[in-house]
């Protein structure tokens, strides 16, 4: 949800179609996006519960339209209220309760899809359906997870910054630079200069990040920040393949000059866990 463009350009030409988007409206959106995180973190933590489930609820709503291109029919109702369940077990509760109602969810989405008939497209419905709660709300949870810490804001604000940094990084050195397609069968716009822009401002903000905000070495913020690149590359590019596969530009139109809401998660959602597994290890006893 913080991508500036989304893209990291191969070839030369117009500034729209450089960017793949329509680059003012974009930068004016995610800037909107990030002083809405930010504000949500430093007033209260509940506003930010608040708005995952939100964006997770309209990333769900994304997929479940996606999905009827393929004839799969999300049991979108019970997934989104275990998706909310997931996100707030995670916040109050922590990581068990976490998990305990993701299995729930997955379990309810089976139960639902059963009771409304049976057959094999009742099964690829509930895989969808439980694929969709472990991809978009489980993943979150781990956002939840950081923030539930005595210095929560902190560990997620670092964790939107990193993304931002990869993401920013990635649109400058792929715009200015970029020659060598990363992975052209599934995302021809990503080049591996991009890639390295990513990891050189990413790098930057995480070693700055640890020692400023958390009075750790920097050498692990640099190390982090080159982690999260890679997770969130992974994740861009796997809805990419998901999107190739629906035949879809983007999963959605909600974000003017970005796409869906999904769009702006992907990249996200495979880093949370990432990062909050490094700051629990690193950071286990901060603020208490």
């Amino acid at each position: 949800m913080t991508e500036l463009a989304g893209t990291q350009t191969v070839h030369a030409g117009a500034r729209t179609s450089r960017a793949g988007r329509d680059l003012p409206r974009a930068v004016a959106v995610g800037l909107l996006l990030l002083a809405l995180v930010g504000a949500s973190l430093l007033w209260r933590k509940e506003m930010f519960v608040l708005l995952a489930v939100v964006a997770c609820g309209a990333a769900l709503w994304e997929l479940a339209q996606a999905f009827t291109r393929r004839h799969l029919h999300l049991p979108l109702l019970p997934v989104l209220v275990g998706s909310t369940g997931i996100l707030v077990s995670a916040y109050l509760a922590g990581a068990e309760a976490m998990f305990v109602a993701f299995l729930l969810t997955a379990g309810g989405v089976v139960l639902w899809r059963a009771l409304d008939g049976s057959g094999p497209a009742a099964m690829r419905d509930a895989a969808a359906g439980a694929f969709a709660t472990a991809y978009v709300p489980l993943m979150a949870g781990f956002v939840m997870l950081m923030l539930a810490e005595p210095d929560g804001p902190a560990r997620v604000l670092l964790f939107v910054l990193l993304a931002v940094a990869s993401d920013t990084g990635g649109y400058v050195a792929g715009v200015l630079a970029g020659r060598h397609p990363l992975a052209p069968s599934v995302s021809p716009k990503k080049s591996w200069e991009g890639l390295g822009g990513s990891l050189a401002l990413a790098g930057t903000v995480g070693g700055l990040g640890l020692w400023l905000a958390f009075d750790a070495s920097p050498l692990l913020g640099v190390l982090l920040g080159v982690a999260a690149v890679l997770t969130a590359t992974l994740g861009d590019l796997a809805e990419s393949l998901l999107k190739r596969d629906l035949e879809l530009k983007d999963m959605g139109s909600l974000l003017p000059g970005h796409g869906g809401v999904l769009d702006r998660l992907d990249s996200l959602l495979l880093t949370a866990p990432l990062v909050y597994t490094v700051l629990l290890v690193a950071l286990p006893a901060v603020g208490d």
